[in-house]
C-alpha cells in the first residue's frame, strides 16, 4: 500500500532567549503570514523572525533586542515574569 502523504523534510523553529525564533529547514521558503493576512517568503535556509517587535525589517529580526536588553522588553499577554507560559 503507498502512502499520499507528503515527506517534506522537516522545518524546525528554534526560539531564542531574549532573541528571534529562528526558523530553519531544507525546505525553505515557508510563507510567514502577517497580522494584515500579507505573506513573507523568505529565501534562506535559516531566517529570524522577530519576537521583541521592535525591528524596522518586520517580520525579520534586525538584532534591534540586543540593543534595548531585557529588562525593556515588553511583558506579552499570557507570559509570566519568569519566561514561562501561564496560560
Amino acid at each position: 500500500m503507498t502512502s499520499s502523504v507528503d515527506r517534506r523534510p522537516p522545518v524546525e523553529v528554534v526560539l531564542c532567549p531574549g532573541g528571534p525564533a529562528l526558523v530553519r529547514g531544507q525546505d525553505l521558503p515557508v510563507d510567514v503570514v502577517l497580522t494584515d493576512e500579507a505573506a513573507a517568503a523568505p529565501r534562506r535556509p535559516v531566517v529570524a523572525v522577530c519576537r521583541c517587535g521592535r525591528t524596522g525589517r518586520e517580520p525579520w529580526c534586525d538584532g534591534t533586542h540586543k540593543l534595548a536588553g531585557r529588562r525593556a522588553r515588553p511583558q506579552r499577554s499570557g507570559t509570566g515574569t519568569d519566561g514561562e507560559d501561564d496560560r
